[in-house]
């Protein structure tokens, strides 16, 4: 399960409108138990060598204590170890094809389905999607139970859903709640716009189906907002319309190829709009376009913004990437802008998204353990992270106890310049990080969310093992 720890409050007030409603349903039980042998519980194991960053919970020796050299000793010496997790999943075809997220079966070693009836099933990992989180798993099975994929995009605000899953390992959790709200955007990823629940999920959730009133998914619970690790009834599933042609992709041919622009895009602000001389804040404002690239080619210029994909209009700069990214490399894409105050169609043939290290993120590797993974930033990223820079590298992950948490970098923060010179990749980061020592102290410049942030980073004085 993926958290998200922010401080959030609501106000919720109630007064008649004038739409067709739907009353509460007086049981859920028909629901539960047609869609239960469809529900799965997903175990993995990953091996792990020892307990890499820092010391034990509760353990608080300051840098360079002989204490935590001994404790650092003690665990760089531990054997391989087995680590387990739990997730959830759900059947979308009788041969035994299994949907969950990625971020339940990344680096697993090993992944077993169980059924409801007891069954287990050693399974296999199709494909995954990172940036959707999104995975597909294949066991050896025939006849077996299936959800129905419903149409996500016809759920309201304020109807009533149902997550089915394995909370703290407790199989076959049924919890009910209503949309709070659509188009949700946490941060977690360049093509967030998640539905919002208040039905109960809990870690062990994650992977498992959100059901309408008629029995038929229209989410995949994902993400929570918690302070405490547990449910504070704010949810989070990705919209399985967004997620049905991933998983066809994943059965198809174990990846997924996506369209881009090639485009850096920002939000229209109030300046934004008084400067070009616009009547409202939609759209995407394009901020650079790079050299050669689908956008370039069709005469898509720095300052335009993007009002319309296809004719379907972007509220929200989010959108863009999320719109384009579901085309495929080649297709023509119809791009309404506005440039100088006049509306104009410029007609792109989306390019390939690259693969490259931008697509996975890297543990760097150094003597002096800095605690990070990244990757490099792309235009969906920025967009997403809404950053200043255009070239970076972003911060995927922070070991816990390691000298990137002390000095204050967390998930999401883009790196974009170290000791004064500037970092546009992965690749030349850790060649940068081959020279570092330990005992070196790091000046870095940070972008969260479009602001700069200078941060110190103090390497141990002795190289960790």
């Amino acid at each position: 399960m993926k958290f998200v720890r922010l401080l959030v409050v609501c106000a919720f007030v109630s007064f008649a409108l004038p739409v067709q409603s739907y009353a509460m349903p007086d049981s859920f039980a028909d629901l539960a138990e047609s869609q239960a042998d469809a529900v799965v519980n997903i175990s993995t194991t990953q091996i792990v060598k020892g307990q890499a960053g820092g010391l034990p919970p509760g353990f608080g020796f300051p840098p360079g204590s002989p204490f935590e050299q001994f404790f650092h000793d003690f665990q760089q010496n531990q054997p391989e170890q087995e680590r387990h997790a739990l997730g959830t999943g759900f059947i979308i075809s009788p041969d035994g094809y299994v949907v969950t997220n990625n971020h339940v079966v990344q680096e697993a070693t090993e992944v077993v389905v169980k059924l409801r009836d007891g069954k287990e099933y050693k399974a296999k990992v199709i494909g995954t999607d990172e940036k959707l989180d999104v995975g597909l798993l294949k066991i050896d099975a025939k006849n077996l139970h299936t959800v129905k994929l419903g149409d996500s995009d016809k759920l309201r605000v304020g109807d009533w859903v149902v997550a089915i899953g394995n909370p703290f390992g407790l199989e076959q959790t049924v919890t009910a709640g209503i949309v709070s709200a659509k188009g949700r955007v946490i941060g977690a990823g360049p093509y967030d716009s998640f539905i919002q629940t208040d039905a109960a999920i809990n870690p062990g959730n994650s992977g498992g189906p959100l059901f309408n009133v008629n029995g038929e998914v229209v989410g995949i619970n994902t993400a929570i907002y918690s302070r405490s690790g547990g449910n504070n009834g704010i949810g989070f599933a990705i919209p399985i319309a967004m997620a049905q042609s991933v998983i066809q992709e994943l059965r198809d041919t174990g990846h997924v190829t996506r369209a881009r622009l090639g485009v850096f895009i920002a939000e229209v602000d109030k300046e934004t709009m008084q400067a070009l001389g616009l009547k409202d804040n939609r759209g995407a404002l394009v901020r650079q376009v790079e050299n050669g690239s689908a956008a370039d080619k069709a005469g898509i210029k720095p300052g335009d913004v993007i009002v319309t994909v296809d004719g379907k209009p972007i509220e929200h700069v989010h959108e863009l990437p999320m719109k384009i990214a579901s085309h495929r490399p080649g297709d023509k894409v119809e791009v309404g802008l506005i440039r100088d105050g006049k509306a104009m169609t410029r007609t792109v043939e989306v390019e390939k998204m690259p693969e490259s290290d931008s697509a996975k993120q890297e543990d760097v590797k150094n003597p002096v353990r800095l605690g990070l993974a990244l990757s490099t930033l792309d235009a969906d990223t920025a967009a997403s992270l809404q950053t200043a820079v255009k070239e970076g590298v972003v911060v995927q992950q922070v070991v816990q106890g390691s000298p990137a948490q002390r000095a204050g970098i967390a998930r999401g923060d883009v790196i974009f310049s170290v000791n004064r010179k500037p970092v546009t990749s992965v690749k030349q980061f850790m060649a940068m990080a081959e020279e570092f020592k330990a005992g070196d102290v790091l000046q870095l410049l940070l972008d969260r969310q479009g602001s700069t942030v200078f941060a110190v980073l103090r390497l141990p004085k002795e190289p960790e093992e």
